[in-house]
């Protein structure tokens, strides 16, 4: 069964912005999946449905057992326990430490502290930060603040991890430091579905691209090529 299902998915933004058009999308649980496309074609608009950042004008959409576009508000919480994101530009709370920041997502699910206390260092410790537990994100490298949004968007063990661009303010020798690591994580089981303009990426670490261009899937392939200029 699949973990993500699109069907006949429309996204209007005013009566003139049509961000996404009549989308059909499955996704099974474990794959690693790249969305690609230029500017604009609307694959931001495609990543805020999954975790319902923004509700569907048409079609339906299923995430794990959550059907989003039934989901009551006071529901979406639980939806996106099962969901990790990691963004572009990290997200990080300034005054909060490493620990403090990737504690915070397991306290405002009303984690227990000793889980949390056990929980934090050993998805730290994935990342390769545990050494890093007690510093400030300003402290830290832009490589070392996306691998802490990282483990913050692992550490309640989610299903699907989504990530927007999360090489997009990295160096290369960063960026392919946070790919090896997305690439681990698919491996031991959780789903990745990650929006990126990185060509050289998508063409090295081979998966499946959905490419998306003025909001219609036009390409679907298993281990596709990125397929345009940077």
């Amino acid at each position: 069964m699949p973990l993500i299902e699109l069907r006949d998915v429309t996204k209007k933004y005013h009566r003139s912005t049509t961000a996404l058009r009549e989308i059909t999308v499955n996704v099974d649980q474990g794959e690693f999946v790249y969305i690609v496309g230029p500017s604009g074609a609307g694959k931001s608009s495609f990543i805020k449905l999954l975790y319902r950042e923004e509700k569907a004008t048409k079609g339906t959409i299923k995430v794990g057992e959550f059907d989003l576009t039934k989901l009551r508000q006071k529901d979406v919480p639980f939806l996106r326990r099962s969901i990790g994101v990691v963004f572009q530009d990290y997200k990080l709370l300034p005054r909060k430490t490493v620990f403090e920041n990737v504690a915070y997502a397991m306290e405002v699910i009303g984690e227990k502290p000793r889980n949390i206390k056990k929980r934090v260092p050993e998805v730290l410790d994935l990342v390769g930060l545990k050494h890093k537990m007690r510093s400030f994100p300003n402290q830290l490298s832009g490589g070392e603040q996306q691998r802490v949004a990282i483990a913050r968007a692992l550490v309640n063990n989610p299903k699907l991890l989504i990530a927007d661009e999360p090489t997009g303010n990295l160096d290369p020798e960063n960026s392919w430091e946070i790919m090896n690591l997305l690439e681990r994580i698919n491996l031991q089981g959780t789903t990745v579905l990650m929006a990126t303009h990185n060509s050289q990426i998508v063409n090295t670490l081979r998966h499946r691209v959905i490419a998306i261009e003025g909001g219609r899937v036009v390409r679907d392939e298993e281990k596709g090529e990125y397929g345009y200029d940077d």
